[in-house]
């Protein structure tokens, strides 16, 4: 049987945002809940070395950078619930917010939600997630050890994850669809100096084969229709991310990327919901923004509840 919990805020996502958002508001003296699907951390915790997060003299694991962010949090009172957040509304004491599992009501609501990996949608790729195909090198990466892969993209996840591989597999073969890369020129030319790693340039994925696992690829040039067949045995595919805002898209407004849209102080249309993060509106998405986000967001989020009495 569903109960309904109350807290004073809720936070929905428990990425580097939301368990900032959570630290400051339980250290503020608000009874705060943060809301997570899976595990803590969200895209923080699949990333095998964050470089860039400062305090870190020397790479830190994603994961353990999460796990002393909810030791902090949770060692002021905050409490991280799994579930997932199914939609949110108003409400007598402020908002409803619904899960798969309890209801929460909540005099603020602050959505963390962060976003997921953006599919290739080439031919073959959504029927080999799991058998080949992967958007974490973190977590699925040691499954293929000694043997050859491809990542697919140009940005910063892909160029790190690349490297990451590049440690276990027999080769890397790196994939971009432009005749540059837009990630980290530190982190390209490490990965130019591996001698395991091939680069495919101004290069697109057109077909995913295979019958029970990952095959091969289907390789076209950006301009032109000569194509050839790229045997591997793993995919990663890095090449930008959707936000998670399916659940609350008809309470706060949107912009045409689904990213939620917010002021400078990080208020939605909506008084009293705050965003914070990559799923907002925001020109960059990294550790150290996110972290300003949740929290700016929680302060907000006292202000707007001193304000209210």
């Amino acid at each position: 049987m569903k109960a309904t919990v109350t807290t004073e805020i809720l936070v929905a996502g428990a990425g580097p945002a939301g368990l900032t958002a959570g630290l400051y508001a339980s250290r503020s003296g608000y009874e705060a809940v943060i809301l997570e699907k899976s595990f803590t951390g969200g895209q923080m915790a699949l990333t095998s070395d964050v470089e860039n997060y400062p305090g870190f003299p020397e790479p830190v694991s994603g994961m353990a950078l999460a796990q002393s962010m909810e030791k902090q949090a949770t060692r002021f009172g905050c409490r991280v619930v799994n579930v997932e957040a199914t939609g949110i509304s108003s409400d007598p004491a402020g908002f409803l917010v619904t899960s798969t599992q309890d209801s929460f009501t909540a005099r603020a609501v602050i959505i963390c939600t962060g976003v997921k990996p953006r599919q290739l949608g080439a031919p073959g790729e959504q029927e080999l997630i799991g058998r080949g195909v992967s958007y974490c090198a973190v977590c699925d990466g040691p499954l293929f050890k000694g043997r050859e892969v491809a990542v697919v993209g140009g940005g910063d996840s892909a160029l790190d994850e690349a490297l990451y591989l590049s440690r276990m597999a027999a080769r890397v073969h790196v994939i971009h669809r432009r005749d540059e890369f837009r990630g980290c020129k530190m982190a390209l030319e490490r990965l130019r100096r591996r001698e395991n790693v091939v680069f495919h340039l101004s290069t697109i994925v057109t077909a995913v084969n295979g019958k029970n696992r990952l095959e091969s690829l289907e390789l076209s040039p950006a301009r032109g229709a000569v194509s050839s067949t790229l045997p591997v045995s793993g995919l990663f595919v890095y090449i930008g991310s959707s936000p998670n805002t399916a659940w609350c898209s008809g309470f706060v407004k949107l912009d045409d990327t689904g990213s939620i849209v917010t002021d400078d102080r990080l208020r939605t249309n909506v008084p009293g919901v705050f965003a914070a993060g990559d799923v907002r509106n925001t020109r960059l998405r990294q550790i150290a923004t996110s972290v300003g986000d949740g929290a700016l967001a929680a302060m907000m989020a006292d202000e707007y509840l001193v304000a209210k009495g």
